[in-house]
């Protein structure tokens, strides 16, 4: 329990069962404990810290860190990316550096985080782990409570601040230890291992990079609209539009002054947001989307091809809204595509030249 907003320490909190499991292993011997969680454009679920409480016991914070983040991937992380555009190691000492300078706001005298030594080939190798220690400049103050007693005791353990006999030696990708350790907490939920990060996936990849290209350097807002719905481009021209009921609420929600909004009037469709990126959109441009758009408008394509009318779709632009008339097509003048994986491995080789 804490004590005046003071904790003993704090633990990445990535709300994968690994991050849960580190904090309640150190909070089973009287510490207390807060999880940071870090978000960015790229992963971070905050809106679910309510629900860890309640389920796991444990306590945590949102942390934003999307600018910096972008600033690093940008940047070219030091110790390279992964498959995709992830820079696995580089986040993590990210996120720990930002960790780092929080202590003396929490009075904490410690971090935790839930790595198991052999469990990601990219940043959990033991040669990764202790380069992320020194890079992080945490050697004598991270504690990674699930694999301690297969590393060398830490200062923590070494004052008796925490036992290292009731720290783990779980190692390597199984992940009965874990499965076992939540069953005896009595989790009801049992969260999956720590993802969702959509730089090591390659169509989102894809996308960050077919913006990257476009912009230069991006906004968060900019990211976070391109993991959204559906994503085509036709050159400088940037399209985003729902699938679903659920995207068309979030892509309404990012959209920003200055974007172009597009929705078919009459008949039930997608909600798009077009962002300009180098210059106005040109009202030929406009009527190609809105065309492209209405095309993944069900009731209104039938509508066209049994009556041959066209149907309206309404343009908005800060505060101003016209309507068009238009035939919904799939193939358009602009010949809208999707980004394809190739463009990462592409932009990444162009990165070390």
């Amino acid at each position: 329990m804490a004590i005046n907003g003071k904790y003993d320490a704090l633990a990445l909190l990535s709300g994968g069962l690994d991050s849960i499991l580190a904090m309640r292993t150190v909070m089973d011997q009287g510490l207390s404990v807060l999880g940071l969680h870090f978000v960015t454009p790229f992963f971070g679920k905050p809106e679910l810290l309510p629900a860890w409480r309640e389920l796991y016991g444990i306590e945590g914070v949102a942390i934003d860190v999307g600018q910096a983040y972008i600033d690093m991937l940008l940047g070219g992380p030091g110790a390279g990316f992964g498959k995709w555009l992830n820079p696995c190691i580089d986040c993590k000492i990210l996120m720990l550096s930002a960790a780092l300078k929080m202590l003396p706001e929490y009075g904490a005298k410690f971090l935790i985080s839930g790595e198991v030594v052999g469990q990601r080939p990219m940043s959990q190798r033991e040669d990764a782990l202790n380069l992320i220690t020194k890079r992080a400049e945490v050697r004598d103050l991270l504690l990674r409570p699930l694999c301690a007693r297969k590393l060398p005791p830490t200062p923590m353990e070494a004052a008796g601040l925490v036992d290292r006999e009731r720290l783990h030696d779980w190692y390597g990708r199984g992940r009965k230890p874990q499965m076992a350790a939540a069953a005896a907490y009595g989790f009801t939920e049992v969260p999956t291992p720590a993802g969702g990060c959509c730089l090591a996936e390659a169509q989102g990849a894809a996308r960050f990079v077919r913006l990257i290209e476009s912009k230069g350097r991006p906004t968060p807002d900019d990211f976070s609209l391109a993991r959204c719905g559906r994503q085509y481009w036709s050159g400088d021209h940037w399209l985003t539009f729902g699938r679903t009921g659920d995207d068309n609420e979030r892509i309404g929600a990012l959209a920003r002054p200055g974007d172009y909004i597009i929705k078919t009037r009459v008949f039930p469709g997608p909600l798009a947001v077009c962002r300009p990126v180098a210059g106005e959109w040109a009202e030929e441009v406009l009527a190609d989307a809105a065309a492209f758009v209405a095309s993944y408008s069900g009731k209104g394509r039938r509508h066209f091809e049994s009556t041959g009318e066209p149907i309206q779709v309404r343009v908005r632009r800060d505060g101003e809204a016209r309507t068009l008339d238009v035939i919904p097509a799939r193939e358009t003048r602009l010949d809208w595509a999707e980004p394809q994986p190739a463009l990462v491995k592409a932009w990444k080789k162009s990165q070390l030249q």
